[in-house]
């Protein structure tokens, strides 16, 4: 799978482009933390790996940004459940204030 996660800042959302479409997570950057509102995969690319990629994706984005992690969005909240390596960074697994 060779996507590229773009960062749409006007929209506040990641997005990938795949076959004229655009699957997305929402997002809200506060000073330290980062919080995931909502993914979204148009129907057309389920089951292709677009949403774990995306995901993953905007996980090491704020891994790499040094962001605390808020993850609102049920479908990252549940990459994070089955993924313990994004956990210490994530508020909601983590506990952290």
């Amino acid at each position: 799978m060779n996507y590229q996660i773009i960062n749409n800042e006007k929209e506040k959302r990641f997005e990938v482009h795949i076959e004229g479409l655009v699957a997305f997570v929402d997002y809200k950057l506060f000073k330290d933390k980062i919080a995931y509102i909502h993914t979204e995969v148009p129907t057309a690319l389920s089951g292709k790996g677009v949403g774990s990629f995306i995901a993953k994706g905007v996980l090491d984005y704020a891994a790499e940004h040094e962001l605390k992690v808020k993850p609102y969005c049920p479908f990252i909240k549940a990459y994070i459940d089955r993924h313990p390596e994004y956990q210490e960074n994530s508020l909601f697994h983590n506990k952290q204030e």
